[in-house]
């Protein structure tokens, strides 16, 4: 479980470094493509997109955005932790309820938070829900 726990915390704090290079700087829709307001009034085309919907998904998925997922996840995994039993270590996690023998067993939850990130490096098979 831990190595589960551990591949998912670096992969969200990739995102969060991405997101945050990106800045917070405001992004909307224009006519050829997604505008950041760079500083102040000034604005510039950061992105082409003859594809509407392309500029509609950056815009949507704005860093700050990311950001707030970000911290989500990071909520959702807390509530996952170990418990120990007499003779074992038992997986549990609050938000599902779910316990099964440490480590064969990563709750769904956590399988389900990974599985966004099934094409990265690192990921593994048995990790899929």
């Amino acid at each position: 479980m831990d190595d589960l726990v551990q591949w998912l915390g670096q992969q969200i704090d990739e995102d969060e470094r991405i997101a945050r290079r990106a800045g917070d700087s405001f992004r909307q829709i224009g006519e050829t493509g997604v505008i950041v307001a760079t500083e102040g009034d000034q604005a510039e085309e950061c992105a082409s997109a003859n594809w509407a919907g392309v500029a509609e998904h950056i815009v949507a998925h704005d860093p700050a955005r990311v950001l707030r997922e970000i911290d989500a996840k990071r909520q959702i995994i807390a509530l996952h932790h170990q418990l120990e039993d007499a003779q074992e270590m038992l997986d549990f996690c609050a938000t599902c309820d779910a316990t099964g023998k440490y480590p064969e067993y990563p709750c769904t939850t956590l399988r389900l938070l990974a599985l966004p990130y099934a094409d990265r490096p690192g990921y593994r098979e048995e990790w899929r829900p």
